[in-house]
């Protein structure tokens, strides 16, 4: 017997099963996902306590985010995949308002205006756009035969490219290729050919140069700062030569806990966020980081299997681009914290000090969760 699953509630008749133990109705939890996402948490608070230093006031206030992140995790865990499906248009067109009133009325923070400030609460929208877009392309194929006709393709993608563009407005271009990566996983995992991927992604590296043009002057930067760093090694190349040096100086075992120079001393930029990463190369080492993304590879992996003994097309599409995004969200952080990819600011997830996007995850999962939950309540 395993413990994937738990159900609690009153029932005459309890009966233990394959993924766990519990009765048809009343409260469930996926024990593997849960354990496993507490654990991830639980080292990203190891790790940016020696990030932040001696500001417990950040620690305190990610306290309270995760305290919120976990109830969202809860609540959405005993959501019935239906009525999850019901309500699936009014949340895509919810976030799309959330968007237009960022572009309004948006409050801007570092050149960008990106967050909505409704007095009790300061949030991003955009988000909350790397669910609803996946969510919104498994509503849209649920009823209907797969592969996905020419004409819904095309619907797909302008549900996917709305969001995208209202972000990449505010400017986020790290945050609207992160929602065309999850609503085109979505497409994806429908049955679209690989040839026709195949062909969309050449279409897309040749159109590189006419893209050109139309990106902002700190984007361009950023892509050439990743072909060669050292060319303004003060400037736009120097978090990522911290960065490296912070990873390197790690090695096998690192430097032990508390006893990173590079965050320590405040050497590297963006330590609790977007570059917590090479904080845990440098104290932990190679083996630290290797413990890291074996977690995180195992949740991926539950989410996948979760995603396979899916009752029907919405969860099993749902399911899958949860977990595929989460593993190109870990991927695209690892990569330009190292240097394999240009900076797009793409936190690492349950990791870095944020609230919104790990509101967002953790409600993410807590779908999973609940197909899981679903599937095994159908088949009492």
């Amino acid at each position: 017997m395993s413990l994937g699953t738990l159900d609690f509630g009153r029932s005459r008749r309890r009966s233990f099963r394959s993924s766990g133990f519990g009765t048809a109705t009343g409260f469930t939890m996926d024990l593997p996902l849960l354990l496993t996402l507490l654990a991830i948490t639980a080292v990203g608070f190891i790790v940016l306590y020696s990030a932040v230093g001696s500001d417990t006031g950040l620690l305190i206030r990610q306290g309270t985010r995760f305290a919120i992140a976990f109830a969202a995790f809860l609540v959405f865990a005993q959501i019935p995949p239906r009525y999850l499906r019901m309500w699936t248009p009014w949340l895509y067109i919810g976030v799309l308002a959330l968007l237009i009133g960022v572009a309004v009325e948006g409050e801007i923070g570092q050149g960008a205006q990106r967050w909505l400030d409704l007095g009790i609460v300061r949030f991003q929208p955009s988000e909350f756009a790397k669910l609803t877009v996946p969510l919104m392309v498994a509503w849209l194929v649920h009823d209907r035969p797969l592969p996905p006709s020419f004409g819904q393709l095309v619907v797909m993608l302008i549900v996917v490219f709305i969001p995208a563009a209202l972000i990449y407005e505010q400017p986020d271009l790290g945050t609207a290729l992160l929602v065309l990566t999850a609503g085109g996983l979505a497409i994806l995992l429908s049955g679209i050919s690989v040839w026709a991927v195949a062909l969309v992604g050449f279409a897309a590296m040749a159109a590189g140069p006419a893209i050109w043009p139309f990106l902002r002057d700190y984007q361009r930067a950023r892509i050439l700062t990743f072909l060669n760093p050292e060319t303004d090694p003060l400037g736009t190349g120097y978090n990522i030569i911290q960065s490296k040096i912070a990873i390197g100086s790690g090695g096998l075992f690192g430097k032990g806990w508390l006893n990173g120079t590079q965050a320590r001393l405040e050497f590297l930029p963006e330590r609790s966020t977007d570059f917590i990463f090479a904080v845990m190369a440098e104290e932990f080492g190679l083996l630290g980081l290797a413990l890291l993304i074996s977690l995180y590879l195992v949740l991926v992996g539950r989410g996948l299997y979760i995603a396979i003994g899916a009752q029907d097309t919405f969860t099993r599409l749902l399911a899958g681009t949860i977990s595929l995004t989460f593993f190109v969200y870990v991927f695209v952080n690892a990569g330009m914290v190292s240097g394999l990819l240009p900076i797009v600011g793409v936190p690492l997830p349950l990791v870095s000090a944020g609230g919104t996007s790990m509101v967002t995850l953790m409600a993410g999962f807590g779908i999973l969760a609940a197909i899981n939950g679903h599937r095994k309540l159908l088949a009492t």
